[in-house]
């Protein structure tokens, strides 16, 4: 068996953690690959034995990679698959951070989890990715276009809000007079689109989710369509430029430019231990069904 390893920091007393990890693929004798920024935080730590091979690019990897594992939180799942991309490397997120809803092995279960995921007790669970292309500008966004969570267009160093003519399909939907507009997959759900007031959606739905950023226009409210609707967005504002985001990347357009926000051609694939659930992490994640009144 071959597996990658990525994280972007060095968390407080991750070395154990990452011992830990590494250990428990030594002792199953995995050949283990490690990104080489990653890599060398590590060895600038001294934290670990031996010496590994690393890779550096998306190029270099593969599908004889069995297994990815990111080290971190969601932003670093959601940075893990500028690597993986349309390979189908199944990806495990080890959570060393606070709040996660995608990388659900907690660090304090490593070994455990490690145990039941060589030994294939899991499941995966395929998620839509969202892509993005504008014929005015492709080299801003189209060498790497694509977004696990979300889409975002949204003003720039102005107070000045933005407006966002919308087609769905060829179909005008609406002109946003806003912050911005969000367009989100059922995984960014838990995310910006949910801090804006946008819904939850079961991952597996084929969904995506319009959700405006403090729109002016009080009606504008967010929008579930299917995920195979081409979108349309024409960003008109009083700056030159506004902004792209695509899940943590940015990027910078000229005003008037035309995108198309349309399903990306794969998915991008999670592990899911046995006994782990959408449902529980949400129950767990929002503290679902608590009384906090005492």
């Amino acid at each position: 068996m071959k597996v990658g390893i990525y994280g972007q920091f060095y968390h407080k007393d991750a070395g154990k953690y990452i011992q830990e990890l590494l250990d428990e693929l030594d002792r199953a004798q995995i050949d283990v690959i490690i990104e080489e920024n990653f890599l060398d935080i590590i060895n600038h730590h001294e934290t670990i034995k031996k010496e590994y091979n690393h890779f550096s690019t998306f190029e270099e990897l593969d599908d004889s990679y069995d297994l990815f594992f990111s080290i971190g939180g969601d932003g670093t799942i959601l940075k893990t698959i500028y690597y993986v991309r349309h390979h189908n490397i199944p990806i495990v997120g080890i959570n060393t951070g606070r709040l996660g809803f995608l990388a659900t092995i907690q660090k304090e279960e490593i070994k455990e989890s490690i145990s039941h995921i060589l030994s294939g007790d899991y499941s995966i669970s395929k998620r839509s990715v969202l892509q993005i292309n504008s014929e005015q500008e492709p080299a801003t966004i189209n060498d790497f276009n694509f977004a696990l969570n979300e889409i975002a267009v949204s003003r720039r160093n102005t107070t000045s809000m933005i407006t966002v003519e919308t087609w769905l399909n060829d179909n005008y939907l609406n002109a946003y007079w806003a912050d911005g507009l969000i367009v989100s997959t059922p995984t960014g759900s838990t995310g910006y689109s949910l801090s804006c007031g946008g819904p939850v959606i079961m991952p597996d739905t084929q969904n995506f989710v319009l959700t405006p950023i403090a729109p002016h226009n009080l009606n504008a409210r967010p929008l579930i369509i299917k995920d195979d609707t081409k979108i349309k967005l024409k960003v008109s504002t009083r700056e030159d430029t506004f902004l792209v985001s695509m899940d943590s990347r940015i990027a910078t357009l000229q005003k008037n430019s035309v995108l198309t926000v349309q399903k990306a051609p794969f998915q991008i694939h999670l592990v899911e231990l046995n006994g782990s659930s959408f449902p529980k992490t949400l129950r767990k994640k929002l503290l679902w069904g608590q009384d906090k009144r005492n």
